[in-house]
């Protein structure tokens, strides 16, 4: 009976929407793309869309001064942490950004990517992320911005045992971080800094076989978890956040402050990614986060929640395919499909990207016309140009995944000829390829013509987003390439 009346005053709580502000809603931007939007180009689109903050994955000055005066306000990421290794290492970092603190308005600087996921069996590594973030919260609480700056680190899903978890409140952190992970927390309360986490729940209802319509709200909730205290859940997306409010109540800081600083859907390269379920995704997901419901945890409290990504990264490692699709743009800065980035639900496109340019309509396709077929040959000029272009879309479950022979081939020769800009040097293959005009694209997929190149200068290669477990970095070549022969 008491529970019954918990869950009672719980639900009315949560239709009161009790809480303090909207939640917002930013997007995170990763340039590890072979084309690059411009960031000029960027950032006139996140303010044609109202998006009012933004991730970058670097802190560069060219980047930085295309942010000025915006009004959008930035996280900018730190990932080398020997350059911040000691207070005197950070306080030089800091003291080269002066310029771009107020004028680009950088409010948080996250310390690595993933740095307690790779703790978990790297513990070097875990306590140089844990000397830089020290260092840098020590510049930073010298100096005059410790009201304005906040230092953190994002956290995966992957730091908690969801494996064994059924509910939330059996959630917490890996045993083999939790004492670091514990002392870090209370760092962040002292400082009254946010954790923030990265949530996967497409990922984790495949891996649960809870299927995909679990993931994020929805209308009619395919399923239905019950917890203690007459919590409710009928998504995963609240099942991940509330997991990790129970792992930081376990760890005795339970009014610490969350931000989910990535949650996606990918389009490609994994079942059930695809244009249509990201829109039914974020439909549902983005009215959530800003209608101040809260969750079965916190009640009435905003959800600060930051959509990965702004565009495709077709250079994200490829050991998990869908890693280069997380995009609601394409490369070529035409959105995917629908999505109202106010929160307001409406069905809209978002605004598409001005001053793109696409390259001749060409295409580099297989061919057997020049040298006679060799099957071994083919093979590995196909292998050749995978590992240097995307050839996700070919994976199980990938929109392309259900090729010929001749069309996987000439997916692979293509998306090289793309990355590389059409020149025709890079169409030969061994003489397999030749350049074409006539679309090959067929039935579900499409063989892309990119856009004229972009800003290529200034740019230093960083991973960005959630390309992030630990796997053989060729497994999915090598899954694609059983495909291939088997064909």
């Amino acid at each position: 009976m008491i529970c019954k009346i918990a869950f009672i005053v719980a639900a009315i709580l949560l239709g009161l929407n009790i809480g303090g502000g909207e939640g917002a809603i930013g997007i995170n931007w990763g340039r590890n793309n072979a084309q690059r939007l411009i960031p000029s180009m960027v950032v006139d689109l996140l303010l044609q869309n109202g998006v009012k903050e933004a991730r970058i994955y670097n802190a560069q000055e060219d980047v930085l001064k295309a942010f000025f005066g915006s009004g959008i306000d930035l996280t900018v990421t730190i990932f080398n942490f020997s350059s911040i290794a000691s207070k005197d290492d950070a306080k030089r970092w800091l003291n080269m950004k002066l310029g771009y603190i107020g004028k680009s308005r950088i409010r948080r600087i996250y310390i690595g990517v993933d740095a307690f996921s790779r703790g978990i069996t790297n513990k070097t590594d875990l306590q140089a992320a844990l000397t830089a973030y020290t260092s840098m919260q020590d510049v930073i609480n010298e100096g005059s911005y410790v009201d304005e700056i906040k230092v953190t680190m994002p956290h995966p899903d992957y730091i908690l045992n969801m494996e064994k978890v059924s509910k939330p409140s059996e959630a917490d952190f890996r045993l083999e971080i939790r004492e670091e992970m514990h002392g870090f927390l209370r760092q962040l309360e002292a400082n009254k800094a946010p954790l923030i986490i990265e949530l996967l729940p497409i990922y984790q209802v495949i891996n649960k076989k809870l299927g995909i319509d679990f993931a994020g709200p929805s209308d009619k909730p395919s399923h239905v978890i019950e917890d203690v205290n007459g919590a409710v859940y009928t998504d995963y997306f609240t099942v991940l956040h509330d997991s990790f409010v129970w792992a930081i109540k376990k760890a005795g800081v339970p009014d610490l402050d969350v931000v989910v600083g990535a949650v996606g859907w990918p389009t490609d390269g994994l079942p059930g990614a695809n244009t249509s379920s990201a829109e039914h995704f974020y439909k549902h997901l983005l009215p959530y986060v800003t209608s101040n419901k809260g969750t079965p945890m916190r009640p009435g409290k905003p959800i600060d929640t930051y959509i990965h990504a702004l565009t495709d990264e077709n250079m994200n490692a490829d050991y998990f395919p869908f890693a280069r699709h997380w995009g609601i743009y394409r490369t070529n800065g035409e959105p995917k499909y629908r999505i109202d980035l106010s929160g307001q639900g409406r069905d809209i496109f978002p605004t598409k990207a001005n001053g793109i340019m696409r390259m001749p309509e060409r295409w580099c396709v297989y061919t057997n016309h020049v040298k006679g077929f060799n099957k071994s040959a083919v093979v590995e000029q196909f292998k050749i140009a995978c590992r240097k272009a995307d050839c996700t879309s070919l994976a199980p479950g990938g929109s392309c995944s259900g090729l010929s022979f001749q069309n996987n081939v000439s997916y692979a020769f293509n998306m090289y000829f793309q990355t590389k800009f059409q020149d025709e040097g890079a169409c030969s293959f061994g003489g397999y390829a030749v350049v074409v005009a006539e679309d090959p694209s067929t039935d579900g997929c499409v063989f892309p013509v990119e856009v004229v190149k972009g800003q290529q200068d200034n740019y230093r290669p960083t991973k960005s987003g959630q390309d992030r477990l630990f796997a053989p970095i060729f497994a999915f070549l090598l899954s694609v390439l059983w495909v291939l022969l088997n064909c």
